[in-house]
């Protein structure tokens, strides 16, 4: 079979050029649901005034989605693997903007809270599509190496971005237009993955029925798990809110493993995670989102409240992430063809505990020592989650990268559940409980960084652990393709 006819078959692209339509509108895509994650969060003084909500109602405005996104993201794959990826991530991009449009009708708390958990629920059905999508543009492994980074970088920059451009939005015009302005975006990549993908074949989907009561306690089970650490924030851990939905979610989980283990034919086959790689790139993706989420969450109160600067300054502050996400990739690429997955993946993590250790000392030596860091823990980022996410996807069967896509995008949502959770209960119980508005005196800046110093060292041993752990089960594969 000739190289043109083998492409036809089975429809990839032999370059990142000849493929800029689905890659344009697949990381568009990636990059609205992921901005979404963000976004609200610099408006949340302007919504509160609005609405009349209170803190805990404000809270629920970005808790909502996220837990909706993390709760169906092992659902939303298994039925793209069954119904198709195109004809999946289609719906849900049509619903994700027209469910942006109905900001226009919100006058409560309630109903936003409402529609930011509708706006997870159609993320969920975007997120680990565009990865297994992209994943699939190319047979070439490099040319997938180089996909999964541009996927990454974009998804990156979208989180970062997302206070920036709230900020700058909210200068000139209402909070809502944070929200409709996913509709024309979602409607470009809509058009984009119509024209640039084509549909699957029935070969490369999987005739497994849905396993319902499977995809039922998988949301139950991330769904109580993330509002667990939600809860332990806002209520304390030892609530009643916390402790019943931590036991409600060992429950959930073990009756999933024992439904798994048991039906014929399972959501998620669980022997998967008998491969090294599997499991491995699914530990170290955990690690690098806990390090992302911690150095997100401590430095946005840290530029802020701290240092005092204003929303768009604070955000601009936070480029050194962005830039080296972007300029790093030949960094990743070398340690990866010099290396292979297994040791550039535990130089990565060297580079991500590292780094936390590092901001631990830098957090009160000024701007330019933070900056360094972020620098060096970027480069570690990038490396950890290139490996973790393209040999994850590549050791999944073929009728099943959506699963895998999906099981990177959990672990991804767990690391940043527990990230989060960890630093904001670590500063609550270290310096303060309540964030004083206007200047903060110089005492609470002392106690600030002190905390900070705590919670960074605490996350750096955390981090370095469960990163070394996960990559050391992997393979020395020095291009993209796990199947063993």
């Amino acid at each position: 079979m000739t190289a043109t006819a083998e492409s036809a078959l089975t429809r990839t692209y032999p370059s990142l050029r000849a493929a800029w339509i689905p890659m344009a509108a697949l990381c568009l895509a990636f990059f609205v649901e992921m901005v979404d994650n963000t976004l609200l969060t610099i408006a949340l003084p302007t919504i509160g005034r609005d609405l009349g909500s209170g803190t805990t109602a404000l809270q629920w405005v970005t808790s909502a989605y996220s837990l909706t996104f993390g709760g169906l993201l092992l659902t939303a794959g298994s039925i793209a693997d069954r119904f198709g990826r195109r004809r999946v991530l289609l719906v849900g991009l049509a619903a994700f903007g027209l469910i942006s449009l109905a900001v226009l009708m919100v006058s409560s708390t309630g109903g936003l809270i409402a529609l930011r958990a509708a706006l997870g629920v159609a993320a969920a059905a975007m997120a680990p599509i565009t990865n297994s999508l992209v994943f699939r543009l190319f047979s070439d492994t490099a040319l997938r190496m180089r996909a999964m980074t541009v996927m990454i970088v974009v998804g990156m920059s979208g989180f970062i971005l997302g206070p920036v451009l709230g900020g700058t939005a909210l200068a000139h015009v209402g909070w809502e237009w944070l929200l409709l302005v996913n509709a024309p975006v979602a409607l470009i990549a809509w058009i984009g993955v119509r024209i640039g993908v084509q549909p699957d074949h029935g070969a490369d989907l999987t005739e497994d029925r849905l396993d319902l009561p499977g995809a039922v306690l998988s949301i139950a089970t991330i769904g109580l798990g993330c509002y667990t650490l939600t809860a332990g924030i806002e209520y304390g851990w030892g609530s009643g809110a916390t402790l019943g939905s931590a036991a409600g979610a060992v429950i959930a989980l073990a009756l999933f493993v024992w439904h798994e283990r048991r039906a014929a034919q399972p959501m998620l086959d669980l022997r998967v995670f008998r491969d090294g790689t599997v499991r491995g790139a699914a530990i170290a993706q955990i690690a690098t989102s806990i390090a992302m989420a911690g150095v997100m969450f401590g430095l946005i109160l840290h530029f802020q409240y701290a240092y005092g600067w204003s929303p768009m300054k604070a955000g601009l502050a936070n480029l050194p992430l962005i830039v080296t996400m972007i300029l790093g990739t030949p960094i990743s690429e070398q340690l990866i063809k010099r290396f292979g997955h297994r040791v550039a993946c535990l130089i990565g993590a060297v580079f991500l505990g590292g780094s936390m250790a590092g901001l631990a000392w830098g957090v009160d030596h000024g701007y330019l020592a933070i900056a360094v860091f972020m620098v060096t823990l970027t480069i570690g980022l990038r490396t950890v989650m290139t490996i973790g996410a393209v040999a994850l996807i590549g050791a999944m069967p073929e009728k099943r990268t959506s699963m895998g896509a999906a099981l990177n995008d959990t672990a991804q949502e767990i690391g940043t559940s527990v990230g989060t959770a960890v630093i904001g209960t670590l500063i609550a119980a270290l310096v303060t409980t309540s964030l004083p508005a206007g200047t903060w005196s110089s005492e609470l800046v002392a106690s600030f960084f002190r905390g900070e110093r705590i919670a960074y060292a605490i996350l750096a041993v955390v981090v370095g652990v469960i990163a070394l752990w996960g990559a050391s089960t992997l393979t020395d594969s020095r291009e993209a393709d796990e199947h063993p």
